[in-house]
């Protein structure tokens, strides 16, 4: 039996709004963290806290790299 599924297109007109959401959902999520951070006595847990929050830093940078791809090309 033939598979007649056709492809969704490649509808990228929303990629921005997209990401920057996803940019101000990472900055919460680090003020979030911050937060926690000062209220723990673990330095163990701090660490953690800070290294996560040092990888959601590199991860806002892409995506507003990725965000200033899409805006010049359309």
């Amino acid at each position: 039996m033939p598979n007649n599924q056709q492809p969704n297109p490649d509808d990228r007109s929303d990629n921005a709004a997209k990401l920057q959401t996803m940019v101000q959902n990472t900055l919460e999520n680090i003020e979030e963290a911050e937060g926690t951070m000062a209220l723990t006595e673990d330095p163990h847990q701090k660490q953690k806290i800070a290294e996560k929050n040092e990888r959601r830093s590199e991860s806002i940078d892409s995506m507003r790299a990725e965000i200033k791809d899409e805006t010049s090309s359309h």
